[in-house]
């Protein structure tokens, strides 16, 4: 389940909306054992998904580095790379 969380910091453009929800869903469906919550569970589910993609926000945009921003397509080629590697090994 948590193959879907990505690294979002330092790339230019910065992590979307989207891409930082995305992340605090994956977190939560992990820790929660589940991808789909019961009725009874939905709301505990999805507050804790809007809480963590909050905080993760503020974590972002508190992190500082002195490296230069990575593109986003490179990092995605190179990921490509490694799964091919890895699959091919198999």
């Amino acid at each position: 389940m948590c193959r879907n969380i990505h690294t979002l910091h330092n790339f230019e453009p910065a992590a979307t909306s989207d891409e930082v929800h995305a992340a605090a869903l994956q977190y939560v469906r992990k820790i929660a054992g589940t991808t789909k919550p019961s009725k009874a569970n939905q709301p505990a589910f999805d507050e804790a998904v809007h809480e963590i993609a909050h905080l993760t926000q503020h974590l972002l945009d508190a992190l500082v580095t002195s490296a230069p921003p990575k593109n986003r397509e490179t990092e995605a080629e190179k990921a490509k790379a490694r799964a091919a590697g890895r699959y091919a090994a198999a």
